[in-house]
Protein backbone atom coordinates (compact mmCIF):
# COMPACT_ATOMS: atom_id res chain seq x y z
CA UNK A 1 0.00 0.00 0.00
CA UNK A 2 1.49 3.38 -0.80
CA UNK A 3 -0.59 5.70 1.18
CA UNK A 4 -1.56 5.31 4.73
CA UNK A 5 -5.30 5.70 5.99
CA UNK A 6 -5.35 9.28 6.78
CA UNK A 7 -5.08 12.67 5.36
CA UNK A 8 -2.98 13.12 1.69
CA UNK A 9 -1.52 15.94 0.71
CA UNK A 10 -1.24 15.40 -2.91
CA UNK A 11 1.40 17.80 -4.55
CA UNK A 12 4.02 19.09 -2.39
CA UNK A 13 7.93 19.56 -2.14
CA UNK A 14 9.60 19.09 1.54
CA UNK A 15 12.65 20.61 0.03
CA UNK A 16 13.37 22.04 -3.25
CA UNK A 17 15.35 24.62 -5.01
CA UNK A 18 14.65 26.64 -8.00
CA UNK A 19 17.00 30.09 -7.31
CA UNK A 20 19.46 29.35 -9.83
CA UNK A 21 16.25 30.43 -12.10
CA UNK A 22 14.37 32.49 -9.89
CA UNK A 23 17.35 33.96 -8.83
CA UNK A 24 16.44 34.49 -5.08
CA UNK A 25 17.31 32.44 -1.72
CA UNK A 26 13.27 32.60 -0.98
CA UNK A 27 12.54 29.73 -3.29
CA UNK A 28 15.26 27.36 -2.02
CA UNK A 29 13.34 25.64 0.60
CA UNK A 30 15.75 24.28 3.10
CA UNK A 31 14.67 24.98 6.36
CA UNK A 32 14.99 21.48 7.94
CA UNK A 33 14.07 21.69 11.61
CA UNK A 34 11.25 24.21 10.34
CA UNK A 35 9.45 21.44 7.90
CA UNK A 36 9.93 19.27 10.51
CA UNK A 37 8.07 21.19 13.13
CA UNK A 38 5.36 21.75 10.60
CA UNK A 39 5.16 18.06 9.58
CA UNK A 40 4.91 17.05 12.69
CA UNK A 41 1.62 19.86 13.32
CA UNK A 42 -0.29 18.03 10.28
CA UNK A 43 0.49 14.50 11.66
CA UNK A 44 -0.97 15.67 15.07
CA UNK A 45 -4.08 17.22 12.41
CA UNK A 46 -4.49 13.59 10.86
CA UNK A 47 -2.23 13.90 7.73
CA UNK A 48 -0.32 10.92 6.95
CA UNK A 49 0.87 10.86 3.96
CA UNK A 50 2.86 13.69 1.74
CA UNK A 51 3.36 13.55 -2.20
CA UNK A 52 6.73 14.77 -2.75
CA UNK A 53 6.85 16.09 -6.36
CA UNK A 54 10.34 17.25 -6.71
CA UNK A 55 12.05 15.67 -9.57
CA UNK A 56 15.18 16.84 -11.83
CA UNK A 57 16.39 19.34 -11.76
CA UNK A 58 14.59 20.84 -8.80
CA UNK A 59 17.93 20.14 -7.03
CA UNK A 60 16.24 17.00 -4.89
CA UNK A 61 16.96 15.38 -1.69
CA UNK A 62 16.17 12.15 -1.24
CA UNK A 63 17.51 11.11 1.60
CA UNK A 64 16.57 14.32 2.85
CA UNK A 65 13.43 14.17 2.17
CA UNK A 66 13.32 10.81 4.05
CA UNK A 67 15.19 11.72 7.66
CA UNK A 68 12.11 14.43 7.00
CA UNK A 69 9.45 11.06 6.90
CA UNK A 70 11.72 9.58 9.64
CA UNK A 71 11.26 11.78 12.21
CA UNK A 72 8.06 12.87 12.07
CA UNK A 73 6.53 9.51 11.08
CA UNK A 74 4.85 10.90 8.01
CA UNK A 75 4.87 8.51 5.01
CA UNK A 76 6.02 10.76 2.05
CA UNK A 77 5.66 9.50 -1.16
CA UNK A 78 8.56 10.29 -3.84
CA UNK A 79 8.55 10.95 -7.18
CA UNK A 80 10.72 10.46 -10.61
CA UNK A 81 10.63 12.54 -13.93
CA UNK A 82 11.27 15.99 -14.67
CA UNK A 83 9.85 19.80 -14.89
CA UNK A 84 8.99 22.24 -17.05
CA UNK A 85 11.64 23.19 -19.78
CA UNK A 86 13.64 25.94 -18.45
CA UNK A 87 14.61 23.74 -15.50
CA UNK A 88 15.27 20.66 -17.40
CA UNK A 89 18.72 18.88 -16.90
CA UNK A 90 20.62 19.69 -19.83
CA UNK A 91 21.04 16.14 -20.62
CA UNK A 92 17.46 15.51 -21.62
CA UNK A 93 18.16 17.68 -24.95
CA UNK A 94 19.96 14.24 -26.18
CA UNK A 95 19.01 11.71 -24.38
CA UNK A 96 15.77 9.25 -26.68
CA UNK A 97 12.19 8.99 -25.26
CA UNK A 98 13.85 5.32 -24.44
CA UNK A 99 16.41 6.83 -22.42
CA UNK A 100 14.25 9.04 -20.77
CA UNK A 101 11.85 6.38 -19.62
CA UNK A 102 14.35 4.05 -18.42
CA UNK A 103 15.39 6.82 -16.42
CA UNK A 104 12.48 6.90 -14.82
CA UNK A 105 11.69 3.08 -14.62
CA UNK A 106 15.20 2.23 -12.79
CA UNK A 107 13.77 5.22 -10.22
CA UNK A 108 10.60 3.12 -9.66
CA UNK A 109 12.57 -0.53 -9.69
CA UNK A 110 15.90 0.08 -8.23
CA UNK A 111 15.75 3.79 -6.13
CA UNK A 112 16.04 6.95 -6.84
CA UNK A 113 19.68 8.34 -7.83
CA UNK A 114 21.97 6.44 -5.84
CA UNK A 115 19.67 5.34 -2.98
CA UNK A 116 17.36 2.55 -2.30
CA UNK A 117 13.94 4.97 -2.46
CA UNK A 118 11.72 3.68 -4.94
CA UNK A 119 9.64 6.61 -7.16
CA UNK A 120 6.05 5.82 -6.45
CA UNK A 121 4.56 8.25 -8.84
CA UNK A 122 6.19 9.97 -11.86
CA UNK A 123 6.38 13.64 -12.09
CA UNK A 124 5.61 16.45 -11.51
CA UNK A 125 5.78 16.57 -15.59
CA UNK A 126 5.20 20.00 -16.85
CA UNK A 127 4.12 22.12 -20.21
CA UNK A 128 5.41 25.98 -20.62
CA UNK A 129 2.54 28.45 -20.52
CA UNK A 130 0.60 27.88 -23.31
CA UNK A 131 2.57 25.36 -24.92
CA UNK A 132 4.87 22.23 -24.84
CA UNK A 133 8.24 22.47 -26.16
CA UNK A 134 9.88 19.44 -28.00
CA UNK A 135 11.44 18.52 -24.95
CA UNK A 136 8.73 18.78 -22.56
CA UNK A 137 6.86 16.57 -25.68
CA UNK A 138 9.91 13.57 -25.29
CA UNK A 139 9.58 13.89 -21.11
CA UNK A 140 5.69 13.44 -21.45
CA UNK A 141 6.46 10.56 -23.85
CA UNK A 142 8.62 8.75 -21.65
CA UNK A 143 6.43 8.73 -18.81
CA UNK A 144 3.53 7.55 -20.42
CA UNK A 145 5.86 4.47 -21.04
CA UNK A 146 7.20 4.22 -17.62
CA UNK A 147 3.54 4.85 -16.62
CA UNK A 148 2.30 1.63 -18.62
CA UNK A 149 5.23 -0.28 -17.73
CA UNK A 150 5.42 0.18 -14.04
CA UNK A 151 1.22 1.00 -13.63
CA UNK A 152 2.39 4.19 -11.68
CA UNK A 153 0.45 7.01 -11.72
CA UNK A 154 1.36 10.42 -13.15
CA UNK A 155 1.29 13.82 -11.61
CA UNK A 156 1.17 16.76 -14.10
CA UNK A 157 2.60 20.66 -13.95
CA UNK A 158 0.34 22.98 -16.00
CA UNK A 159 1.72 26.59 -16.11
CA UNK A 160 -0.79 29.25 -14.15
CA UNK A 161 -3.58 26.45 -15.40
CA UNK A 162 -2.58 26.32 -19.47
CA UNK A 163 -2.45 23.83 -21.37
CA UNK A 164 -4.44 21.19 -19.78
CA UNK A 165 -6.73 19.91 -22.06
CA UNK A 166 -3.80 19.57 -24.34
CA UNK A 167 -1.95 17.56 -22.12
CA UNK A 168 -5.09 15.29 -21.53
CA UNK A 169 -5.63 15.05 -25.28
CA UNK A 170 -1.64 13.74 -25.85
CA UNK A 171 -2.00 11.13 -22.54
CA UNK A 172 -5.21 9.83 -24.54
CA UNK A 173 -3.25 9.62 -28.06
CA UNK A 174 -0.81 7.97 -26.38
CA UNK A 175 -2.74 5.15 -24.60
CA UNK A 176 -2.45 6.43 -20.85
CA UNK A 177 -5.07 4.56 -17.93
CA UNK A 178 -6.94 8.51 -17.85
CA UNK A 179 -7.75 7.02 -14.11
CA UNK A 180 -4.15 7.53 -13.35
CA UNK A 181 -3.30 10.95 -14.34
CA UNK A 182 -3.69 13.93 -12.25
CA UNK A 183 -3.92 17.48 -14.18
CA UNK A 184 -2.07 19.88 -11.63
CA UNK A 185 -2.39 23.51 -10.82
CA UNK A 186 -5.93 23.67 -12.45
CA UNK A 187 -7.47 25.93 -9.60
CA UNK A 188 -5.02 29.15 -11.14
CA UNK A 189 -7.12 29.13 -14.40
CA UNK A 190 -10.05 30.41 -12.17
CA UNK A 191 -12.14 28.95 -15.06
CA UNK A 192 -15.16 26.09 -13.97
CA UNK A 193 -15.70 24.99 -17.66
CA UNK A 194 -12.58 24.64 -18.68
CA UNK A 195 -12.15 22.00 -15.62
CA UNK A 196 -14.77 20.19 -16.06
CA UNK A 197 -14.21 19.68 -19.48
CA UNK A 198 -10.96 17.82 -17.70
CA UNK A 199 -13.06 15.38 -15.55
CA UNK A 200 -15.28 14.91 -18.46
CA UNK A 201 -12.54 12.87 -20.19
CA UNK A 202 -12.28 10.50 -17.03
CA UNK A 203 -8.57 12.76 -15.60
CA UNK A 204 -8.49 13.83 -11.78
CA UNK A 205 -7.59 17.57 -11.20
CA UNK A 206 -6.12 19.34 -8.29
CA UNK A 207 -6.85 22.36 -6.42
CA UNK A 208 -3.16 22.57 -5.26
CA UNK A 209 -2.21 26.15 -4.26
CA UNK A 210 -4.87 26.49 -2.18
CA UNK A 211 -3.81 29.74 0.07
CA UNK A 212 -1.86 31.09 -2.76
CA UNK A 213 -4.22 34.21 -2.96
CA UNK A 214 -2.16 36.06 -5.18
CA UNK A 215 -2.98 34.36 -7.59
CA UNK A 216 -6.43 33.42 -7.48
CA UNK A 217 -9.37 34.04 -3.96
CA UNK A 218 -9.72 31.34 -2.29
CA UNK A 219 -13.51 31.78 -2.51
CA UNK A 220 -13.43 31.30 -5.81
CA UNK A 221 -11.45 27.94 -5.55
CA UNK A 222 -14.59 26.90 -3.13
CA UNK A 223 -17.42 28.36 -5.45
CA UNK A 224 -14.90 26.09 -8.62
CA UNK A 225 -15.50 22.80 -6.01
CA UNK A 226 -19.42 23.61 -4.84
CA UNK A 227 -19.66 23.34 -9.13
CA UNK A 228 -17.87 20.22 -9.31
CA UNK A 229 -20.08 18.57 -6.73
CA UNK A 230 -22.91 19.92 -8.38
CA UNK A 231 -22.16 18.13 -10.89
CA UNK A 232 -21.18 14.48 -9.38
CA UNK A 233 -17.17 14.68 -10.34
CA UNK A 234 -16.24 14.42 -6.41
CA UNK A 235 -14.02 11.18 -7.23
CA UNK A 236 -11.77 12.97 -9.15
CA UNK A 237 -10.57 16.24 -7.08
CA UNK A 238 -6.89 16.18 -4.68
CA UNK A 239 -6.31 19.29 -2.54
CA UNK A 240 -2.68 20.57 -1.97
CA UNK A 241 -0.74 23.82 -1.14
CA UNK A 242 2.26 23.55 -3.63
CA UNK A 243 4.85 25.24 -0.91
CA UNK A 244 7.81 26.14 -2.63
CA UNK A 245 9.56 28.82 -0.66
CA UNK A 246 10.49 29.87 2.79
CA UNK A 247 8.35 32.67 3.01
CA UNK A 248 5.34 30.36 2.53
CA UNK A 249 6.45 28.42 5.76
CA UNK A 250 4.80 29.77 9.32
CA UNK A 251 8.26 30.58 10.50
CA UNK A 252 8.98 33.57 8.16
CA UNK A 253 4.97 34.22 8.97
CA UNK A 254 3.85 32.39 6.15
CA UNK A 255 0.21 30.88 5.57
CA UNK A 256 2.21 27.34 6.54
CA UNK A 257 0.77 23.79 5.53
CA UNK A 258 -1.87 23.66 8.00
CA UNK A 259 -3.80 27.02 5.94
CA UNK A 260 -5.39 23.63 4.37
CA UNK A 261 -6.69 22.53 7.07
CA UNK A 262 -7.10 25.49 9.70
CA UNK A 263 -8.44 27.53 7.49
CA UNK A 264 -9.61 26.93 3.95
CA UNK A 265 -11.48 23.62 4.94
CA UNK A 266 -13.82 26.28 7.09
CA UNK A 267 -14.11 28.65 4.27
CA UNK A 268 -14.83 26.07 2.26
CA UNK A 269 -17.75 24.34 4.42
CA UNK A 270 -19.36 27.44 5.26
CA UNK A 271 -19.82 28.62 1.66
CA UNK A 272 -21.77 24.70 1.35
CA UNK A 273 -18.99 22.39 -0.24
CA UNK A 274 -20.22 19.21 2.05
CA UNK A 275 -17.81 17.49 4.12
CA UNK A 276 -18.52 14.56 2.56
CA UNK A 277 -16.87 16.10 -0.71
CA UNK A 278 -13.92 17.30 1.94
CA UNK A 279 -13.45 13.49 3.10
CA UNK A 280 -13.45 12.80 -0.65
CA UNK A 281 -10.65 14.72 -1.99
CA UNK A 282 -8.27 14.61 1.53
CA UNK A 283 -8.76 11.04 1.95
CA UNK A 284 -10.52 8.51 -0.25
CA UNK A 285 -9.74 9.84 -3.99
CA UNK A 286 -6.23 10.10 -2.97
CA UNK A 287 -6.00 6.33 -1.94
CA UNK A 288 -7.83 4.88 -4.54
CA UNK A 289 -5.40 6.91 -7.12
CA UNK A 290 -2.02 6.07 -5.80
CA UNK A 291 -3.10 2.46 -3.91
CA UNK A 292 -4.98 1.16 -7.11
CA UNK A 293 -2.02 -0.73 -9.79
Amino acid sequence: MVLQNGITYMHEHTTIDLSRLKNIDDTNLNCYDETVAEYKKLYAKGVRNIVDVTNMDMRRNPMYVKRVADETGMNIVQATGFYQDKFLPEFVTDYTVKQLTDFMTKEINEGIADTDIKAQIIGEIGTSKNEMTEREAKVFEASVIAHKETGVPITTHTTLGTYGHEQVEFFKKHGADLSKVVIGHVDLTGDINYILHMLDQGVYVEFDTIGKENYQPDLLRVEMLKEIEKRGFTDKVFLSMDITRKSNMEYMGGIGYSYLLDTFVPLALENGVSQKFITKMLEENPQAFMNRR
